[in-house]
């Protein structure tokens, strides 16, 4: 590979005076998608030239999701050769590929391998790098950078809901006085009295009272917490309108500066339409033709939804009698038969969907989702009222906010009655909620209330806006003295 030194050519050569900002983004599509946005949106504005930093395995992915961004280069750090970490799966180069969550601490440990390179890559740069956006998860890259003079921003894709939670869920640890009480209880934010968090509503392993259970766990999260400490910014996937109260008091009391700069997917230039159009966009078209409003359904891509869970949410969007495109993973998923019972009605698509192109087509008008905040954030974006879902992570905040905002309506997990632990949620909430979303009253306020803050998201990224003035300060920030 060739060194970071002779990556510039002579179209960097020509844009020397930009600030040269160089994006490392964590090994998950999740987390890699909202920069390469971000990327897209510098480029077109001209206001920086842009490097990436990622593995072999993971640069093909984002080259697709570059392109049309002028100038950014890729560049691949290889893992040292015959490293084989305990808890990861040999070649295994993204979240994606892991087994479970539980790796996830190993994975993030195996990743930091790649410190050396970088560290040698980065100082070679020319022209010389002006900040690493590095993600929260790459915790060793913010401590790399400083090691070579770089100053850092933190980027985490989480909203600062999340970030303001997370920071009074560490100092106050309600767990201690949720665990063992009624089921009902409730901790309030003492910050946001309006704020009522339960024992489902605290992420992994936060929501665990013994503190040497999850040990790996909470030394990887206290890592991710000091990056975005110790970073001279923090670069958040939301806007002004949408969470003025947590980004004002996390700029007044907890720091470092957050940059509000999103919806980022808005920054993403509209693709023009294949030659030939993928078989679920031909459907959603014929849908749209035939007066048909069509529920998407997707459950998230790293965490695997258990087979007998996903039977029963085939089940439930069976009984539903509505129109459903729904992406499925993982993709040899067994739905017991259901695509044949409801072609015609509803589509399974088992390979990898273009989200945004769905939730923007005229034809969907709901989104029954895991809750992930770019899935939030894109259904915003695209004005489509959600059915949340959370699953894992930080998701039970981020439907936290959903209910805050008024954009959704909750999946709702049965507490009794179950006879498989790895069954959640019941067919007939499924059904229930699938309808009450796209016809019942509680679906339509939803509507409205996603209506309205759609509009203000294309506000806020439209020149002259929040995000875009947050990003022009952003990268003229990066001239003053660090």
């Amino acid at each position: 590979m060739a060194s970071a030194a002779s990556c510039s050519g002579g179209a960097r050569d020509a844009q020397v005076q930009l600030p040269h900002v160089v994006m490392f983004p964590f090994m998950a599509k999740s987390h890699a998608i909202p920069l390469t946005h971000l990327a897209h949106l510098l480029r077109r504005r001209q206001l920086a030239t842009v490097t990436f930093f990622t593995t072999p395995g993971n640069a093909a992915f984002l080259r697709a999701a570059l392109s049309g961004a002028d100038g950014v280069a890729v560049l691949e750090l290889p893992f040292p050769d015959d490293v084989v970490v305990p808890g990861v799966p040999p070649g295994a180069e993204c979240v994606e590929a892991l087994d479970s969550l539980s790796s996830l601490p190993a994975f993030t440990a195996a990743v930091s391998l790649l410190r050396p390179r970088f560290e040698e890559e980065l100082a070679a740069m020319r022209p010389p790098a002006s900040v690493v956006v590095a993600d929260a998860f790459l915790y060793w890259a913010h401590a790399a950078a400083a090691a070579v003079g770089v100053r850092t921003l933190a980027f985490f894709g989480a909203n600062m809901f999340v970030h303001v939670m997370m920071e009074v869920i560490v100092r106050d640890n309600p767990v201690a006085m949720l665990a063992g009480g009624a089921s009902d209880a409730a901790f309030t934010v003492p910050e946001f009295p309006h704020v009522q968090l339960s024992l489902d509503d605290l992420p992994f392993p936060f929501n665990e009272p013994d503190l040497m259970a999850t040990p790996s766990m909470r030394k990887m999260g206290a890592k991710l917490l000091k990056a975005i400490a110790d970073s001279h910014g923090l670069i958040v996937n939301t806007f002004q309108a949408m969470e003025s109260r947590y980004i004002d008091h996390w700029n007044r009391h907890v720091g470092p500066r957050a940059w509000p700069v999103g919806p980022l997917c808005l920054a993403q230039p509209t693709t023009p339409p294949l030659d030939v159009a993928p078989a679920w966009m031909r459907w959603l078209d014929e849908k749209a033709v035939a007066g048909r409003a069509v529920l998407y359904v997707m459950l998230g891509t790293t965490v695997a939804v258990p087979g007998a869970q996903l039977r029963e949410v085939a089940d439930g969007l069976e009984h539903s009698g509505l129109d459903f495109l729904w992406a499925v993973r993982p993709v040899d998923a067994d739905l017991g038969g259901v695509e044949e019972r409801v072609r015609g009605r509803g589509m399974v698509v088992r390979e990898w969907v273009d989200q945004r192109a769905i939730l923007r087509h005229d034809g969907v008008k709901g989104f029954m989702s895991h809750c992930g905040w770019n899935s939030v954030i894109e259904s915003v974006s695209a004005g489509v009222p959600l059915a949340v879902w959370p699953m894992s992570a930080e998701q039970p905040l981020n439907a936290k906010l959903v209910d805050e905002l008024k954009i959704g309506i909750r999946v709702v997990p049965s507490k009794h009655g179950m006879t498989s632990t790895l069954v959640r949620v019941r067919s007939e909430e499924v059904a229930s909620v699938a309808k009450e979303l796209m016809k019942g009253e509680k679906g339509a306020e939803a509507a409205r209330n996603m209506a309205a803050l759609a509009a203000k998201a294309r506000e806020a990224v439209d020149e002259g806006g929040s995000s875009w003035r947050a990003v022009e300060e952003m990268i003229a920030g990066l001239g003053q003295p660090a």
